[in-house]
C-alpha cells in the first residue's frame, strides 16, 4: 500500500468549523443560518442546485471571502482548488512544482539550520533540532522527489516538457496542474470546488486514493457522482428543507430566500442519499398540505364561532331569567370555543412549514418520442436511426488533427446516441470541435448535407459580458424574435429568480446553463455535448440523462463520467489517443 502523501499532524479534535454563516450579494441572498463541522480524516460533500452557495461556502472557508454573519475556523494551513490557478502562467511547469514544494524543502532546510546551530553550541539548538526533524518526518521532506512523480504521473501530466509554460498548455492542463500544485503543498485543511472535472479514470483513481489517506478535513463540492460514493463520508445538502414560516426571512428586495437557507447533513452514499431525499420531500409535501387544510378548517371554526350566540340573534320563548342563564351559558362556552381555535390557528400559523418550491425541472430535450438506440462498438463507427431517412447525415472520414486526434471514422444517423470515450489527450474535445466545424482537421473528410445544423456545448461556460442580465444574453444570442417564441423559461434551466441577475453574479454552473438554453432554442439536427455533466447540479445531470433518448436529433456526448457511462445504451466509440 502506498504511503498518503499527507501524515496526520492534527488530533481529532481539531475540525473545520462553520457556525451561523450567512452571505448575501446585492441581487440576491445565497447562504443563511449555515452551520456545520468537518472533522480531521473526514470528507464532507457540498451538494446542492446551481446557484445554492457550495463555491460560496468553500470561498468563506479558504478565507477568500467574509460572511455578513456567522464565522469559519479552520486549523492549520487551508489549501483550496477552483477555478484560478494559484500560480502565474507565465511559470514553466518546473517552477509550479517547485513553487508548490517550496514550503516542504524549506522544512529540510531548518533541519540543517539547527544541526548546524547545535554544532556550533547554540543554546536551545537542541530542541529546535528536534522539533524540526519531527516537522520534516511528518511532510515526507526527504521523499519529495518521489512525491512529485507520484502526483505529477497520477495526474497524467508527466509526458509534458517541464519546461513549458502554464499558459501554453490547455485548460485540462492548468486544472490538472493547479491540482497537483495544491496536492503537493498539502496544507491541513484541503478544499476541493469541481476537482474532478478535467480527470480520467486513472487520474480520479489517484485523486481518491490521496483523499481516503488524508489526515485533516476535507470540504469539496462535485458533480461527480460516482467519486461522491468512493470519498464522501458526509453529504451536506444545500437545497431546500422544511422550515416554520417564522425562521424564513426575505430578502432585501422583498424575493424568496436563495437556494442556501440552511443546511441538511447527510452520512451516508449518494446513492442512500438519492432515495432519502425523495423520501423526505414527500414527506414535506404531504405535512405541508396537511398544514394547509387544518389551517383552513381552524380559520372558518374562528369565523363562524364569532357569529355563535350573538347577542342581536332574537330570543326564544324562555322567559326573561332563563333567557339570560342560556345566553350567558351560551357566551362563555363560545367564548372558549373562539379561543382555543384562536390559540390552535396562531400557533399552526407560526411553526406550519413553508411551501416546498417548486423545482427547476429540465425539458429541452424533450421531443419526438422514441425508442433508445441499442449496442456498442468499438474504434471506427456507424451509428443509425431515423429522422426523415435512415441514412446517416454526418460522417467522418478518417478525420484526425496533428499532436491531438489519431485518424478516426463515425457515420452518424438521424437518432445516433454515440457516446465517445477515452483517456486524457486522447481527442475527445477535439473530434467534437472537428464535428461541430470550429476546427479544421489537418486530413479526412467530414460528409453532411448542406442544411445540417450542428451544435457544441463546450466544457466551459462561453465569455459572455457579465454586465448583461441572463434574459439580456439569452435574447442577443438566439435573436429577438426566437427568444420571443421560446422564451428562456421554456427549457426548465435558469429558475425565474435568476432571469434577471447579471451574468457576472452567477455560479459556473448558472451560465453553463445558459449556454445549454441558446444552444436548444433553436435544436440542432445533431447535438454535441463535451463532459455535459460539468459544473452542472447533480438533480440537472440526472434529468440531462433521462431525456437524452427523447431528442429529435443525434446526439453525441463524450464524458468522463463514470455514472453516465455505465447507464449509457447507446453506442460507444473509444479514442485510444493520438500517434
Amino acid at each position: 500500500m502506498t504511503q498518503p502523501l499527507h501524515t496526520p499532524t492534527l488530533s481529532a479534535a481539531d475540525h473545520l468549523r462553520v457556525d451561523g454563516v450567512s452571505r448575501s450579494f446585492p441581487d440576491r441572498r445565497v447562504l443563511t443560518d449555515v452551520s456545520f463541522t468537518v472533522s480531521s480524516g473526514e470528507v464532507a460533500a457540498l451538494i446542492g442546485e446551481n446557484g445554492s452557495g457550495k463555491s460560496t461556502l468553500l470561498r468563506l472557508a479558504a478565507g477568500l471571502d467574509a460572511p455578513d454573519a456567522g464565522s469559519v475556523t479552520a486549523p492549520g494551513t487551508v489549501g483550496l482548488f477552483h477555478q484560478e490557478p494559484p500560480f502565474s502562467l507565465d511559470l514553466t511547469i518546473e517552477e509550479v512544482l517547485a513553487d508548490a514544494t517550496d514550503p516542504v524543502r524549506d522544512l529540510a532546510r531548518q533541519v540543517e539550520a539547527a544541526g548546524q546551530a547545535m554544532a556550533d553550541g547554540v543554546v536551545g539548538a537542541a530542541s529546535r533540532l528536534h522539533t524540526a526533524i519531527d516537522a520534516a518526518e511528518r511532510h515526507h521532506a526527504w521523499e519529495l522527489d518521489h512525491r512529485i512523480d507520484r502526483v505529477v504521473d497520477g495526474l497524467g501530466l508527466a509526458d509534458l516538457p517541464r519546461d513549458r509554460r502554464a499558459r501554453e498548455l490547455s485548460g485540462g492542463q492548468v486544472s490538472r496542474l493547479s491540482l497537483a500544485w495544491l496536492l503537493l503543498r498539502s496544507p491541513d485543511t484541503l478544499l476541493l470546488d469541481e476537482p474532478t472535472n478535467h480527470l480520467d479514470d486513472a487520474a480520479t483513481a489517484v485523486l481518491v486514493d490521496l483523499l481516503r489517506g488524508w489526515s485533516g478535513p476535507v470540504l469539496l463540492a462535485s458533480h461527480d457522482r460516482a467519486f461522491l460514493d468512493e470519498v464522501g463520508t458526509t453529504l451536506l445538502d444545500l437545497d431546500p428543507a422544511p422550515r416554520p414560516f417564522a425562521a424564513v426571512r426575505q430578502d432585501s428586495n422583498g424575493g424568496s430566500p436563495g437556494s442556501g437557507f440552511g443546511v441538511t447533513k447527510f452520512t451516508g452514499s449518494y446513492s442512500d442519499y438519492l432515495r432519502h431525499r425523495q423520501d423526505e420531500r414527500e414527506r414535506w409535501v404531504r405535512r405541508f398540505r396537511d398544514e394547509q387544510a387544518e389551517l383552513s378548517r381552524l380559520r372558518t371554526r374562528v369565523r363562524e364561532d364569532h357569529t355563535v350566540g350573538h347577542p342581536g340573534r332574537p330570543p326564544r320563548t324562555e322567559g326573561r331569567a332563563a333567557k339570560k342563564f342560556y345566553a350567558d351559558r351560551n357566551a362563555t362556552v363560545v367564548a372558549r370555543r373562539v379561543n382555543d381555535a384562536t390559540t390552535a390557528l396562531e400557533q399552526l400559523e407560526r411553526d406550519q412549514v413553508r411551501k416546498p418550491p417548486a423545482r427547476l425541472r429540465f425539458v429541452g430535450l424533450a421531443g419526438t418520442s422514441g425508442t433508445r438506440p441499442g449496442g456498442a462498438a468499438a474504434g471506427n463507427l456507424v451509428a443509425t436511426g431515423a429522422r426523415g431517412t435512415a441514412g446517416p447525415v454526418l460522417t467522418a472520414t478518417g478525420v484526425g488533427v496533428a499532436g491531438r486526434l489519431a485518424p478516426t471514422t463515425l457515420s452518424l444517423g438521424p437518432r445516433a446516441r454515440l457516446l465517445v470515450t477515452g483517456a486524457n489527450g486522447s481527442g475527445k474535445s477535439t473530434l467534437l470541435s472537428v464535428l461541430a466545424g470550429q476546427l479544421a482537421a489537418d486530413e479526412g473528410a467530414l460528409t453532411h448535407p448542406a442544411r445540417l445544423r450542428v451544435a457544441l456545448l463546450s466544457q466551459e461556460p462561453l465569455p459572455r459580458d457579465p454586465a448583461q442580465t441572463v434574459r439580456t444574453a439569452y435574447s442577443r444570442a438566439v435573436g429577438a424574435e426566437r427568444a420571443e417564441k421560446t422564451p428562456l423559461a421554456t427549457f426548465g434551466l435558469i429558475a425565474g429568480r435568476d432571469a434577471d441577475r447579471p451574468l457576472g453574479a452567477l455560479s459556473v454552473g448558472q451560465r453553463r446553463r445558459l449556454d445549454l438554453a441558446v444552444l436548444l432554442a433553436h435544436p440542432p439536427d445533431v447535438l454535441l455535448l463535451d463532459e455535459p455533466t460539468n459544473h452542472l447540479s447533480l438533480l440537472l445531470v440526472t434529468e440531462l440523462e433521462q431525456t437524452l433518448p427523447d431528442y429529435a436529433g443525434a446526439v453525441v456526448v463524450a464524458s468522463h463520467d463514470r455514472w453516465l457511462r455505465e447507464g449509457w445504451a447507446g453506442e460507444r466509440l473509444h479514442l485510444e489517443g493520438h500517434a
